[in-house]
């Protein structure tokens, strides 16, 4: 099995109610990772995770109308502090690019709303999707409610009693293999569609 060697955060972002950031500063203590908020220069926010081994990672806050916007932008090799991290931005719903990175590809993982929608393999040769998240629910009930079949199979009824009033009317014997061919073709047609 592959070795991770690092875990890159790319333009991956978590937004946090008041009530949220003080679950995410708890939570973060449940995965043996110190937390710790530093108010900088310009009345921003950081908070600063950190391992027992002293390995930590800065993630700024930005306060807009009551929401906290922690925006990741981070490359972390721990084990502990990388897993607690991702944890945590699974929990608290996050969106973005998250790159894991291992000796010769990478793996690189889109979510959106703390869930997995694409996995692609990046490899020197080129890159190959992996997984992608699709709505079977959604596309089953699109499918459900489709009546393309139905509206067709009405056609055809219409069209073949069409060609019977037809054939009814024919007069010559090329008339009625014309008529009969056509209405061979349509029964045929309404078979498959009813099947």
């Amino acid at each position: 099995m592959a070795q991770r060697l690092a875990t890159e955060y790319v333009k991956a972002t978590v937004q946090l109610t008041e009530l949220q950031m003080k679950q995410f500063l708890h939570s973060a203590e449940s995965y043996h990772v110190h937390s710790l908020v530093k108010v900088i220069g310009s009345g921003e926010q950081e908070i600063v995770l950190e391992d027992v081994n002293g390995e930590e990672v800065h993630l700024p806050i930005v306060c807009k109308d009551g929401v906290y916007v922690c925006e990741l932008s981070c490359r972390l090799v721990n084990p502990r502090l990388t897993n607690a991290v991702r944890k945590l931005f699974v929990t608290f719903k996050g969106d973005g690019m998250v790159n894991r990175i291992y000796q010769g590809f990478t793996m690189m993982y889109y979510y959106e709303q703390g869930s997995v929608r694409r996995i692609s393999e990046i490899t020197p040769k080129g890159s190959r999707l992996v997984y992608e998240y699709k709505n079977t629910v959604s596309d089953l009930e699109q499918l459900y409610q489709c009546t393309k079949v139905e509206n067709e199979i009405s056609l055809l009824y219409r069209d073949i009693n069409f060609w019977l009033d037809q054939r009814n009317k024919a007069v010559s014997n090329e008339d009625m293999t014309n008529i009969d061919e056509m209405l061979r073709l349509h029964s045929n047609k309404l078979f498959i569609l009813e099947a």
